[in-house]
């Protein structure tokens, strides 16, 4: 089998995912977080958990030595300041979380958290309806320096490029399914507090 026939980690990895993620695109319509501020301001509180717990893994000096920019991508503080806008509480950390993951495992959440980035293209338009902005209560959403694409396949040529072993290869297909799992738990958690609040 040569290279070009063998599938690539990362395309590998969106097979796998395509459950989920189909599952959690349904879910996110379902709580329609762009009919009101009020519902894109739940939206938010699940992105800024999942980004908090992400928080140390973006900041990781070994992880680092593999995504150089992988602070810069890092959207926790955007998040945060995006419920500022919004008048939102910053949510507590809901138990559960990850923690102290192998390298692989880690890089497969990070797949998730990066590939949302490109689906991010498509939520800032309908933020705008709400009169949100990359500057104004949607910051989470905005393109990334050097543009959503370039960041996207920059990272996926280095993350396809690692010499794994079967291990580290199972490693980081759970990560990437582990992170579509906690990112549900999360949203479901973010409009359940709306109800109790309501």
């Amino acid at each position: 089998m040569t290279a070009s026939e063998k599938t690539l980690r990362s395309q590998r990895l969106n097979q796998i995912t395509h459950e989920p993620h189909s599952k959690l695109d349904a879910l996110v319509k379902a709580h329609a977080p762009f009919e009101t501020r009020a519902s894109f301001a739940r939206f938010v509180v699940a992105q800024y958990l999942f980004q908090a717990e992400l928080v140390e893994l973006y900041n990781d000096a070994e992880l680092t030595e593999i995504v150089p920019d992988l602070p810069a991508r890092c959207r926790a503080e955007a998040a945060s300041a995006d419920l500022a806008d919004l008048d939102t509480d910053v949510p507590p950390p809901v138990a559960g979380a990850l923690k102290n993951p192998s390298k692989a495992r880690a890089l497969g959440w990070i797949f998730v958290s990066e590939g949302s980035k490109l689906g991010a293209a498509f939520l800032i338009k309908r933020a705008v309806a709400l009169e949100l902005s990359e500057t104004f209560g949607a910051r989470h959403l905005a393109e990334p320096q050097g543009g959503r694409a370039e960041g996207w396949k920059s990272f996926v040529r280095t993350l396809d490029a690692l010499p794994f072993t079967a291990e580290e290869e199972a490693e980081v297909e759970q990560g990437a399914l582990d992170a579509f799992n906690r990112f549900t738990v999360l949203l479901e958690r973010a409009y359940a507090i709306e109800a109790e609040v309501a």
